[in-house]
């Protein structure tokens, strides 16, 4: 289980070019890739959004990517033979008409404006994409490790949470029952103070009883949220991405709790489905971090 929280960077010399890419990414119900590169690069933002996608299943993702040449690789100097010859000629005749000492030298030609210039290298597009993947996959590696860590951390607190959540479906099923009992005597109660002297038809009371029992019966509730428990510690075991059907069972526990809550005649009951309804909802607020 990972975090969709985390951050990666990753520094390598490659081809004559260092190269730097940071990942950083957020909560997200889906994943959202923004990749930041120098403009001269933008060809690389589609490999690095794709390459990210196998790797991370939701988050927003912001990754930036900077390339810099190692001493000046990128660049060659080229002579402009034209401009030289000009130059030559010019300072060769001026040396001629006025009698001046020769002393025309390469290092003076190339002084002079424009006879040499530096231009970039043309950029082999597959290699630096194919370095710049090699780098974001270093990125990546170290920003999983960050993920895995926190959601550790989570699984961790959301096993917790479930033995709570457990424990309180047990206090349901036990108080379920005393509640009928407790009806059924106060019923009967209630009648006689009613009815005074007047005998009372147990069979009335009995059916009454039944009825109750039978509208506030959360028994196919309390094993439908110990199933989704159950399922919940399977999931939290998986290696793939159980974000979403994190969310979606956490969505099915506390309808489940809905539904004893509003079955719930009893001040002791209600309390205990107020606290079932507290733990499902921080083990809701924890999956909202999981990939």
């Amino acid at each position: 289980m990972k975090s969709m929280t985390g951050y990666g960077r990753a520094r390598e010399t490659l081809s004559d070019r260092e190269i730097t890419v940071e990942l950083r990414a957020v909560n997200h119900r889906y994943f959202d890739c923004t990749v930041k590169a120098p403009r001269m690069y933008g060809f690389l933002e589609d490999p690095v959004k794709k390459a990210a996608g196998q790797r991370i299943a939701r988050g927003k993702v912001d990754i930036f990517v900077s390339v810099n040449a190692v001493g000046g690789a990128d660049t060659r100097i080229v002579l402009n033979d034209k401009v030289a010859e000009g130059y030559l000629e010019a300072l060769s005749a001026l040396r001629d008409r006025f009698g001046l000492r020769d002393d025309i030298s390469v290092m003076s030609i190339a002084k002079l404006p424009d006879v040499l210039t530096a231009e970039k290298e043309e950029e082999d597009i597959e290699a630096l994409k194919k370095d710049v993947l090699t780098v974001l996959g270093q990125a990546a590696d170290e920003f999983d490790v960050m993920r895995g860590r926190e959601g550790r951390k989570m699984a961790a607190d959301v096993s917790g949470r479930m033995e709570t959540i457990l424990g309180l479906v047990s206090q349901v099923e036990e108080r379920s029952p005393q509640c009928v009992q407790e009806y059924r005597e106060k019923l009967e109660k209630r009648m006689r103070e009613v009815l005074a002297d007047t005998s009372i038809d147990p069979q009335r009371i009995l059916t009454e009883a039944a009825l109750f029992a039978d509208k506030t019966a959360v028994d196919e509730e309390t094993v439908r949220l110990r199933s989704h428990v159950h399922q919940l510690g399977l999931m939290l075991e998986e290696d793939a991405p159980v974000g979403r059907k994190l969310d979606f069972l956490v969505q099915e526990m506390n309808r489940e709790s809905n539904t004893i809550g509003s079955k719930a005649n009893d001040v002791q009951l209600a309390n205990i489905v107020v606290s079932l309804k507290a733990e499902i909802e921080k083990i809701r607020e924890q999956i909202q971090n999981i990939e």
